[in-house]
C-alpha cells in the first residue's frame, strides 16, 4: 500500500494511504478527543468533538473519518478547533442529567473528563426538560437515557454483535435510544452480553446492581456468604485499580474479597475443570451414539439465549451442561452443603463474572437459586472502594479448600478458544489414554473465526471457535448451507471472549483506541496456564474428589441432574 507524509502540529508522520487523521495523530503522540469514536465499534464522525482544521478541507472536518493526504497540514488545537469542541459538549450538557456525584460513571466518564479539560459553562444553553423513563426491565442491565448523549455507540456495539436489541426513536431534539416501539428491553431480543455497556462513554447504560443484596447478606449472621469468581476476572480487577492491562491479581483478588467477610471465597476454575469433564464426556457420547451433531458450547449465557430467539432449531446441538457459574452454585447446595451438615437456606452464593448475562442466567427456572447473586468485575470493583480496601498494597492470598486447587485448563476458560483447548485436552485424553498433546495452538488467538482438525483414536474430530455473536451467526449459516462441517464448536457471546465481556472494567476512550485489551487479558489466562503443574481438567485432585465422593462419575445420573439443564425455544427474560 502507498504511504503518505504529512504534517501534524508540524510534526511530520508517514502512514499508508486512507489512514484516517485520527489515526496519524496517534503516530505524532497527539491524542484528539473523541466520543463517539471506539475502535472496532463505532466511526461514523457524527459527535464533532474529533474535529481539526486541514489543508484542503472546508471548515473543520471530523479527525476519525477524514483520510490523510500527501502533503496535508492538520491543526488539532487551533482556537477555533477548541471553540467548537466547547460548544459541542455545551450543548450536549443541555440536556444530559447532571447526577455526576451519583452517577457511577463518576471519575470515569468520558464526558465529564472533556468537559473538565475544555472549561465549559454546563448551564450556557437550557434544553427543554422531558424525563425518559428509566428502564431497568431486565436483570443485567438499566438503561438511564436522560443520561444518554446519543453518540450510538451502543447501537453500533448491538449492530455488530447482529442482535439490534437498540437504536434511535424519533426525530430531532426529541430523539433517543430504545428498543422497537419503544417496548422494555425485557420484551426486546436483547441477549444481554453487555457490549452496550462497555462502549458507552457516560453512565446511561449500566449493569442492574446486585451489590446491596449482597452486602446485607455479608450483614446477616444466619447466613454463610460464599464467594467464587470466574477465571478472567483476575486478568482484569486490577484495571479497575490502575493496574496496567493483562495483570495477574488472583491473590490480591482473594485477599480483597477475603477482607469483605464472606465465609470462603472459592476458585471458579474449579468448575471450569467440572464443566470439561461433563462436557468431554458428552461429546465423546454424542461421537459414539451419533446424537445430534456438531455439538456446541454451553457456558454462555447470552449465546444460549441468542440460539434460543434466533435459532431454536439448533437447540439439540447445544450441551446440556452448565455453565461454570451455575455448576458451583448447583455443588455448593448441594454436595457441600451435605458434606459440611448446613442447610441450603442458610447459604448464599455469590458468583464474580465478567459478563452480564450471567445475571440472566441465575434467574432461568431451569437453574433458579443455583446462584443467588452474579456481580460482575466493576461491582467487586466497586465493593472493594466502598471497604476501604487498598488494593494494590495487599498481599496475595489463596482461595479457600476445598474448591482452591484448578487446572491451567480452567484458568482459559476467560479467553476465546479456551473452552475448546481445555476440552480437547481431557476428551482426547479420555478417548486415548496415551495422547498427551496439551497446546492446541491453532483455537488460539482473538480471530473471529478459527478451525482446526484433530486424529484421536482413530476418529476425526473436527472443530470450530466463534467469538462474538455475528461471528456465531456465520457459522450457524455455513452448518446449515453443508459449506462446513464440525463436530465441536465453541462459541462466546462477546468478541474476544469472557476477557471482553460486558461486565469488565470501563477503560478510558484513550486506553480502548490504542491496546489490545483482548488480547493482553487472554494473554494473562494463558501464562497462568503455563505455569500451572496441572493443565487438563481431568488430572485435577478436585476433581478426583468430587466424583469419588459425589457424582460417581462425568455424566452419571446424578451429576446429569444436579450439573446438567435444558433450553426453551424463544425464551425471553
Amino acid at each position: 500500500m502507498k504511504n503518505v507524509t504529512l504534517k501534524i502540529n508540524n510534526i511530520p508522520v508517514t502512514v499508508p494511504e486512507g489512514t484516517s487523521i485520527l489515526e496519524a495523530a496517534r503516530k505524532a503522540h497527539i491524542e484528539i478527543p473523541t466520543l463517539c469514536y471506539l475502535k472496532d465499534v463505532s466511526c461514523v464522525g457524527s459527535c464533532r468533538m474529533c474535529v481539526v482544521e486541514a489543508t484542503g478541507a472546508r471548515g473543520l472536518v471530523a479527525a476519525c473519518v477524514y483520510p490523510v493526504a500527501e502533503g496535508m497540514e492538520v491543526r488539532t488545537n487551533t482556537e477555533k478547533c477548541r471553540e467548537s469542541r466547547k460548544m459541542t459538549l455545551e450543548l450536549l450538557l443541555s440536556k444530559h442529567k447532571k447526577k455526576c456525584l451519583s452517577c457511577e460513571r463518576n471519575h470515569n466518564c468520558e464526558l465529564q473528563k472533556l468537559s473538565l479539560g475544555y472549561g465549559v459553562d454546563e448551564d450556557r444553553f437550557k434544553g427543554e426538560d422531558f424525563v425518559l423513563p428509566i428502564d431497568d426491565s431486565t436483570p443485567y442491565v438499566v438503561r438511564d437515557n436522560d443520561k444518554c448523549i446519543n453518540c450510538m455507540r451502543c447501537v453500533a456495539a448491538c449492530r455488530k454483535q447482529n442482535v439490534n436489541a437498540i437504536g434511535p426513536i424519533g426525530r430531532g431534539f426529541n430523539v433517543h435510544i430504545g428498543s422497537a416501539f419503544d417496548m422494555p428491553l425485557s420484551e426486546s431480543v436483547c441477549v444481554g452480553c453487555g457490549q452496550c455497556i462497555v462502549a458507552c462513554p457516560v453512565g446511561a447504560l449500566s449493569e442492574n446492581s446486585t451489590v446491596g443484596e449482597v452486602w446485607k447478606a455479608l450483614a446477616d449472621p444466619k447466613k454463610k456468604v460464599l464467594f467464587f469468581t470466574a477465571p478472567s476476572v483476575r486478568a482484569t480487577l486490577g484495571e479497575a485499580f490502575d493496574m496496567p492491562v493483562g495483570t495477574n491479581v488472583e491473590g490480591k483478588m482473594v485477599a480483597a474479597i477475603r477482607r469483605l467477610n464472606p465465609y470462603a471465597v472459592y476458585n471458579m476454575d474449579v468448575t471450569a475443570d467440572l464443566t470439561i469433564m461433563e462436557e468431554a464426556s458428552e461429546l465423546i457420547n454424542r461421537i459414539k451414539t451419533g446424537k445430534p451433531m456438531p455439538m456446541f458450547t454451553s457456558c454462555c449465557p447470552g449465546w444460549v439465549k441468542f440460539v434460543e430467539q434466533k435459532h431454536p432449531e439448533m437447540i439439540p446441538h447445544l450441551s446440556t451442561c452448565k455453565s461454570p457459574q451455575q455448576m458451583f452454585g448447583a455443588l455448593l447446595k448441594s454436595y457441600w452443603c451435605e458434606k459440611n451438615g448446613i442447610d441450603k437456606k442458610d447459604v448464599y452464593t455469590v458468583s464474580v463474572i465478567p459478563c452480564t448475562a450471567k445475571k440472566y442466567e441465575c434467574h432461568r427456572e431451569e437453574m433458579e437459586g443455583d446462584v443467588d447473586a452474579a456481580i460482575t468485575t466493576r461491582e467487586l470493583a466497586r465493593m472493594i472502594k466502598t471497604a476501604g480496601i487498598k488494593f494494590a498494597e495487599l498481599p496475595d492470598e489463596e482461595f479457600d479448600n476445598p474448591f482452591a486447587t484448578a487446572t491451567g485448563g480452567g484458568a482459559i476458560f476467560g479467553a476465546t478458544g479456551g473452552v475448546m483447548e481445555a476440552a480437547l485436552r481431557t476428551a482426547a485424553h479420555m478417548m486415548d489414554g496415551s495422547f498427551e498433546v496439551l497446546d492446541f495452538f491453532a483455537v488460539r488467538g482473538s480471530s473471529p473465526i478459527k478451525e482446526a482438525t484433530y486424529l484421536v483414536a482413530g476418529n476425526t474430530i473436527r472443530v470450530a471457535v466463534a467469538s462474538g455473536l455475528a461471528n456465531a451467526e456465520t457459522v450457524i449459516r455455513q452448518i446449515q448451507s453443508g459449506e462446513k462441517q464440525y463436530d465441536f464448536i465453541e462459541i462466546m457471546a462477546c468478541p474476544g471472549g469472557c476477557v471482553n465481556g460486558g461486565g469488565q472494567p470501563t477503560l478510558s476512550d484513550s486506553v480502548r483506541n490504542t491496546v489490545e485489551l483482548k488480547e493482553a487479558r487472554a494473554n494473562a489466562l494463558y501464562a497462568a496456564d503455563t505455569k500451572n503443574e496441572l493443565r487438563r481438567s481431568a488430572d485435577s485432585p478436585v476433581m478426583d474428589l468430587i466424583y469419588d465422593d459425589y457424582f460417581t462419575f462425568p455424566n452419571s445420573p446424578k451429576a446429569h441432574k444436579i450439573l446438567h439443564t435444558s433450553y426453551k425455544a424463544n425464551k425471553r427474560i
